[in-house]
C-alpha cells in the first residue's frame, strides 16, 4: 500500500508540475508515468539502421542533470537533452562497430554550433576511427565546418558540405577581457601577491593587455593545441599539417568549392542529397518516409549496463567527475567543493566494493585549502586502492594539485594543465566610495586587525605577512609536485612559476604519465587492482526524478526561473562574459585568500 500511495503522490506531484510549467497536457502525464515504470524496457535496434551523432549537442564528461521538464520531453525525443555523455558517446560508438543492425554512422552538423571541448573531441575521434575501421561508412554533413568540428568530420568516410557553406581554418585565438582599466575608472583598487611569472589568472583584474610571460605560454599552448588539430584533420583527408597551414595562412575561410579542390570535403551536397544517400544506406524506398535512425543517447541507452561491463564480475570501478571551479566548503552544482568532493573520496575508499578509482578533472583550479583537502583524500585512497586521473579538457592549477599525488595522470594531448603557481587578489574600495560621499571609520586592538578589510588598501606589512602565506604554499605545491611525480624539486620549479603547458607538453617535462582518454584511465585502473572483470559506477549520483520535481515546485512558489535565449546577439555574449567575469569573483572563498587557478575566460576559438 506504501509503494501504491507513493507512486500516486509522485504522478500526481509531477501533473501538477508541469501543467504549472505549462509544458505537457494533463494525458501526457500518464504517458510519463507509465514510461517511468517500465524502466527495464529498451528499444529495440531495427536492421539496416544509421546511428546519429548531433555535433550541435555538448558531450561533457558526464550527462547534464536534466530538469523534471527536460527529463519528460528527453521521452518523446531521441535528442532532447543540453549535452550527452563522453562514456556513453564514445562507448555507443564503439559498440555500433560490431552491432550487425547498424549499417553506418551520421555526424549531423546541421541543427547548431559544434559545442564538444576539443579534448573530449579527441577521445570521440578515437571511437570514430574505430568505428570506420569496422569497415562501415562514415557520412558527415554541415553547412559550415568549423575546425573544431573537423576533428570529428574528417574522420568520416564521406565529408559533404553545403553548396553555399565554407570550411574554417583560420587558426586559434585566445583572447582575455580585462578589467583593469575599468577599475582604475571607478576607482576599485587591486593589489595583488603571487609566486610565479606566468601566473596570469590576476592579470584581467589588473592589467589592460596581457603580459609577455602571459602571452609566450599562450602562444606555446595554442601551437601545441593547432599542432594536434592539424594532424588530426590531416591524418584521413590525404593531406599534410604543412599544407593545412599554408591553407591557413592564406585563406583561412574557404568556400565549399575551394575546401573540395583541396580534399577537405569529399562532396558538395544539399541536405536532400545527404537525405537520399542515408535513406539508399538504411534500403528505406518509400518517398514519404525518413531514414531510419537511432541516435547515440538511445543507443547507449538501449546498451544499459552493457557499456559499464567487462564481464560477470562485480567488482566495481568508480569513476567520480570533477567538475568547476575548486571552492571551499560544498559549493554548487557548477563548482567543485572541497568538503564536498573529499566527502565523496572518503566513501568510494571505504566502500569494499569499489576496487579502484578514476577521478574525472575539468577544472581551472581556485582555493588552494579546499585542493589540499581533496589532494589528501586523493593520498589516502592510493594507500588502500588505485586512483587513476583522466584529465578533460582543463585540470590546471588546482585542477592539477589535486592529480598530482595519484598513481597515474592521463590527459589528452590538448588537455590544458600545469600552472602551478599561486596568487592572493585584494580589492579595496576606498576611492569609490570617497567618490560617492561614504566612507569608513574603525577601531583595533592590534595593527593587523583589520587586514581583511576593503576599506583602504593593504599597507606594506600586510602584504608582506600575506606573501609570506602565499610563498608557503607555493613551496608546498612544488614540494608535493617533486615527490608526487618523482621529479626532481629544482626540476619541478623550472617547469612550475605558474606556467600552462599543454598534456602532450606535460608529458614531455613529467607532469602527466601517459595520453589517452577516461577509457586508457579505467583500463589502467583495472590493471592496476588486477581486475579481471568489472563494471563501472559513475559518481555523483544525480538527484532522483522526485528531488528535481520538488525543487522545481520550490522555485515556482518563490517566482520561478528566467528562461535564458537560444542564441544570443554578439553584443548579449559580450555582456554575458562581462557578467561571468564578476560572477566568478564569487568563487574567490578561500578562508586565507590562497589561490591556484588559471584565468576567468581562458578560452581558445
Amino acid at each position: 500500500m506504501r509503494s501504491f500511495l507513493k507512486s500516486v503522490l509522485a504522478t500526481f506531484t509531477a501533473l501538477v508540475l508541469f501543467s504549472s510549467l505549462g509544458i505537457v497536457a494533463i494525458g501526457a502525464g500518464f504517458v510519463f508515468l507509465a514510461a517511468s515504470s517500465s524502466k527495464d524496457v529498451r528499444p529495440e535496434i531495427e536492421a539496416n539502421t544509421v546511428l546519429r551523432l548531433d555535433l550541435s549537442l555538448p558531450i561533457e564528461d558526464a550527462q547534464a542533470d536534466l530538469s523534471p521538464g527536460e527529463a519528460l520531453q528527453q521521452i518523446f525525443s531521441d535528442d532532447a537533452t543540453r549535452s550527452l555523455s563522453l562514456r556513453a558517446v564514445t562507448g555507443a560508438i564503439e559498440s555500433a562497430a560490431e552491432d550487425s543492425n547498424i549499417v553506418g554512422l551520421y555526424l549531423d552538423g546541421t541543427t547548431g554550433s559544434f559545442a564538444t571541448g576539443s579534448a573530449n573531441a579527441l577521445a570521440v575521434r578515437r571511437a570514430i576511427d574505430t568505428f570506420r575501421a569496422s569497415g562501415k561508412p562514415v557520412i558527415a554533413y554541415d553547412r559550415d565546418w568549423s575546425e573544431r568540428a573537423l576533428i570529428l568530420g574528417s574522420a568520416a568516410t564521406e565529408l559533404a558540405i553545403d553548396p553555399l557553406g565554407s570550411v574554417e581554418l583560420n587558426g586559434l585565438r585566445s583572447e582575455s577581457l580585462f578589467l583593469g582599466g575599468a577599475f582604475e575608472k571607478y576607482g576599485v583598487g587591486v593589489q595583488v601577491v603571487r609566486v610565479g611569472d606566468y601566473k596570469s589568472a590576476v592579470e584581467p583584474l589588473t592589467r589592460q593587455n596581457f603580459s609577455p610571460e602571459n602571452r609566450e605560454q599562450t602562444t606555446a599552448l595554442l601551437g601545441d593545441i593547432w599542432g594536434t588539430l592539424l594532424e588530426t584533420i590531416a591524418r584521413d583527408r590525404d593531406l599534410d599539417v604543412a599544407r593545412l597551414q599554408a591553407l591557413s595562412n592564406s585563406t583561412g575561410l574557404l568556400t565549399a568549392e575551394e575546401a573540395a579542390s583541396n580534399q577537405l570535403v569529399d562532396r558538395i551536397a544539399y541536405t536532400d542529397e545527404i537525405e537520399a544517400r542515408l535513406k539508399e544506406l538504411t534500403e528505406v524506398t518509400e518517398p514519404d518516409e525518413s531514414f531510419r535512425s537511432k541516435s547515440v543517447l538511445a543507443y547507449a541507452e538501449a546498451l544499459g549496463d552493457d557499456l559499464n561491463n567487462s564481464g560477470e564480475g562485480s567488482d566495481e570501478i568508480a569513476v567520480l567527475y570533477a567538475r568547476g571551479s575548486i571552492v571551499s566548503g560544498r559549493g554548487d552544482s557548477t563548482q567543485i567543493g572541497g568538503d564536498r568532493l573529499a566527502e565523496e573520496l572518503r566513501d568510494l575508499r571505504l566502500d569494499d566494493d569499489v576496487k579502484a578509482v578514476v577521478l574525472r578533472i575539468n577544472s581551472p583550479g581556485g582555493s588552494a585549502s579546499a585542493s589540499e583537502t581533496i589532494k589528501r583524500e586523493v593520498e589516502l585512497i592510493s594507500e588502500v586502492k588505485p586512483i587513476v586521473i583522466s584529465m578533460g579538457n582543463v585540470a590546471a592549477s588546482g585542477g592539477y594539485w589535486i592529480s598530482m599525488v595519484a598513481d597515474e595522470i592521463i590527459a589528452e594531448p590538448n588537455t590544458i594543465t600545469g600552472s602551478i603557481g599561486v596568487f592572493g587578489l585584494l580589492f579595496d574600495l576606498e576611492e569609490l566610495a570617497s567618490n560617492n560621499g561614504a566612507t569608513w571609520d574603525s577601531v583595533e586592538t592590534s595593527p593587523f586587525a583589520d587586514i581583511n578589510t576593503v576599506a583602504r588598501p593593504k599597507t606594506e606589512a600586510e602584504l608582506a605577512l600575506i606573501q609570506k602565506f602565499i610563498d608557503r604554499i607555493y613551496t608546498q605545491f612544488v614540494s608535493e609536485v617533486a615527490r608526487g611525480r618523482d621529479l626532481p624539486e629544482a626540476r619541478v620549479r623550472e617547469i612550475a612559476r605558474g606556467r600552462v603547458w599543454s598534456g602532450s607538453a606535460a608529458l614531455d617535462n613529467g607532469l602527466v604519465d601517459r595520453l589517452g582518454g577516461i577509457e586508457a584511465a579505467i583500463a589502467s585502473a583495472a590493471e592496476r587492482a588486477e581486475l579481471d572483470s568489472w563494471k563501472v559506477e559513475e559518481y555523483p549520483r544525480t538527484q532522483t526524478l522526485e528531488e528535481k520535481i520538488a525543487e522545481r515546485l520550490g522555485e515556482i512558489r518563490l517566482g520561478g526561473r528566467k528562461q535564458k535565449a537560444a542564441i544570443a546577439s554578439p553584443l548579449e555574449r559580450e555582456w554575458q562574459k562581462l557578467q561571468t567575469e564578476l560572477s566568478e569573483l564569487g568563487s574567490y572563498n578561500d578562508p586565507i585568500g590562497a589561490y591556484t587557478r588559471l584565468p576567468h575566460s581562458f578560452d581558445i576559438d
